[in-house]
């Protein structure tokens, strides 16, 4: 029904903006509507608190008080079944009276997968799955990809010249892209629960890595860095910041254990991990933020990052940012040893939108 499709759009929005702050749970939004008279009124509404809990549905049911009781309640993941820190909230819905739950999708977490459904409609609830399905899997791609495949969801930020270049010779830094651009990745790391780069990067640029939109600054993602040798230097913004936006260092296991102690007395969270071919295991990496519960993870290290993250298949999505001024042919390849065409043309990654922003054009792909 188009009813159907309205207010599960309105979950959805709703649900977005929590992305980037309820992990290690999905951001879910919920609607409930009454149906009583010449249109549809929504009763309540809400999306996942900030850190997880409480849960959408149960929110949205406590705004909706006695009227949720023969309602629809319009739901951007499957219900939970299960008793976690809080009680589930396929229980809660039952008591409330819900005549009627549409959901986006089934929740692939082993301690849900069905389970809530099967519970509504033993109660006698009427049960819908599968409006608003694709924008769904996108809003919950992290929650998705980590129950599934315990690794964050990863999406590669790129930005490059007109000749394919994402810095200067020597791996001096380079202003590719304008203001236009710069908002937009702000507003990423905001929707984002981890952003990471490697030790270069930071060496060459001392990067902040924080979200500095008017007023958005508590939703910075955690900061993480690939460091095989823990090099990170202590006068470094990201240390210095460490007590206020919080960084984490993912090292080899035979990165020296005094200079993890002194970085741990900055406040700084260090993780090892194995290497292979004498690199920090990538896979491995991933896996260590995934078991930190990091669900979402955007990634603006430099070519060596990326063309790792790009080799090892490990990439979800992508925001290519095309400048149209030159760097020359001494500026630093923006995938190292790697031609841009692994990502433009990679089997694994097709584009779904391209558009202009200011002078720049950003073209952003997802897993095909």
């Amino acid at each position: 029904m188009d009813n159907d499709v309205q207010f599960m759009a309105q979950a959805l929005a709703l649900g977005r903006r929590g992305l980037g702050r309820t992990w290690p749970n999905p951001s879910v939004g919920a609607v409930i509507v009454r149906n009583d008279g010449d249109a549809p009124i929504i009763v309540g509404r809400a999306a996942t608190e900030p850190g997880g809990r409480p849960h959408a549905e149960t929110q949205a049911l406590a705004r909706a008080g006695a009227a949720a009781a023969g309602a629809t309640l319009y739901v951007s993941l499957e219900p939970c079944a299960h008793h976690g820190k809080t009680p589930p909230c396929a229980d809660a819905i039952v008591i409330a009276g819900v005549a009627r739950v549409v959901s986006a999708l089934e929740d692939p977490n082993p301690e849900v997968a069905g389970r809530g459904h099967a519970r509504l409609r033993a109660a006698g609830i009427e049960v819908e799955i599968g409006v608003g399905a694709a924008e769904a899997r996108r809003a919950h791609a992290g929650h998705i990809r980590r129950v599934r495949d315990h690794r964050p969801h990863v999406t590669l930020k790129l930005a490059v010249s007109a000749d394919g270049k994402a810095g200067l010779a020597g791996r001096r830094p380079a202003v590719i892209s304008g203001e236009a651009v710069r908002a937009q990745v702000h507003l990423m790391r905001a929707m984002n629960d981890a952003i990471l780069v490697g030790i270069g990067t930071v060496l060459a640029d001392d990067p902040l890595l924080t979200c500095r939109l008017p007023g958005m600054a508590l939703r910075s993602p955690v900061r993480v860095v690939l460091d095989r040798s823990l090099r990170l230097p202590a006068a470094s913004r990201l240390a210095r910041r460490a007590r206020e936006v919080p960084l984490w260092i993912i090292t080899a296991e035979t990165a020296p254990m005094a200079r993890e102690q002194a970085l741990r007395t900055l406040g700084i969270d260090v993780l090892r991990v194995a290497e292979r071919a004498g690199r920090l295991d990538l896979a491995g990496a991933l896996g260590a933020l995934a078991e930190r519960g990091v669900t979402r993870l955007m990634v603006e290290g430099g070519p060596t990052v990326a063309a790792g993250l790009l080799t090892a298949d490990l990439v979800d999505a992508a925001m290519l940012v095309r400048s149209s001024a030159e760097i020359g042919a001494d500026g630093i390849n923006a995938l190292e040893g790697l031609p841009l065409t692994a990502l433009t043309d990679s089997p694994r990654l097709r584009l779904i939108d391209s558009q202009r922003a200011g002078m720049d054009r950003i073209d952003q792909f997802e897993r095909s």
